[in-house]
């Protein structure tokens, strides 16, 4: 057996090093976090003076913390119509650009994923001053179209990558066989690319709960979003409850992650 050599080990010491510090970098921060929303300050700091669960009791109760429910419970309307929209039509794009081998299929699958390189604030800005030529009022159904530009490039990228991976001879089988194109696409394609499509999905999800430069143009008063109510309530107070919020979102994002997981088999497939 050949024995490691001093490049060898200082090689395999340089990338445990650099990967030790990125892991510290990416989860100290949710430590921190998760950690100074248990304390029993009255203000944000770190580390806590004691641990306890008064804020996440402040942040469930339905008086004290009213506004903060309003604001989730639009942010959580607005991901999943949007996401639930953005997957019926990114579907059907993605369908159209891979069945086509012309340049023109190309352009048009740049445009689709051009809202993935186009500065978030000034779109939001761009759709605000577009929005308000209409004479269209901030409301949810507002921002569940502002959300669904930005958000279904993620999930036609991911469908459209299934698709590139789909055996053509299946579907070549089922018609030589007297199956109709909407039959193979129920049967066939469509189960093939459901992973595909609950991956874009989730992904979709979770960057609407997250968004802040569309919600800051397109909502107001009466349309908060969980996000901007976060940014808010920093700016003003640094009430501990943002510590709490965050806590929630982060175990709630863990739990999607584990579900999408088990629904796709993401993990066995890298492994595989």
């Amino acid at each position: 057996m050949q024995r490691a050599t001093f490049a060898d080990l200082s090689y395999r010491w340089v990338v445990g090093l650099l990967a030790g510090v990125a892991i510290l970098i990416l989860v100290a921060p949710v430590v921190i976090v998760i950690t100074t929303s248990f304390t029993t300050s009255q203000a944000l700091r770190f580390p806590p003076p004691g641990l306890s669960l008064r804020w996440y009791q402040e942040l469930f109760d339905p008086v004290r913390s009213a506004p903060i429910h309003v604001a989730a419970w639009n942010s959580v309307w607005v991901a999943f119509f949007a996401t639930a929209i953005g997957m019926v039509l990114s579907v059907l794009a993605a369908l159209s650009v891979a069945r086509v081998s012309r340049p023109s299929a190309r352009l048009l699958e740049a445009s689709f994923l051009s809202p993935l390189v186009l500065p978030a604030l000034a779109y939001g800005l761009a759709a605000l001053m577009f929005f308000s030529v209409l004479g269209i009022r901030p409301s949810l159904n507002l921002l569940i179209a502002g959300h669904l530009v930005v958000i279904a490039p993620f999930i036609f990228r991911t469908t459209l990558a299934s698709l590139t991976q789909l055996d053509t001879t299946l579907l070549e089988a089922s018609h030589s066989l007297g199956a109709s194109r909407f039959y193979a696409f129920r049967r066939i394609t469509l189960p093939l690319i459901a992973p595909g499509i609950a991956a874009g999905g989730f992904l979709a999800f979770v960057s609407s709960m997250d968004n802040v430069p569309i919600s800051l143009f397109l909502s107001n008063a009466r349309t908060g979003m969980l996000p901007i109510r976060m940014w808010g309530m920093m700016e003003s107070t640094l009430d501990v409850r943002i510590a709490a919020i965050a806590g929630v979102l982060i175990l709630a994002t863990l739990v999607l992650m584990l579900v999408m997981d088990r629904l796709t088999g993401l993990t066995k497939r890298m492994s595989a």
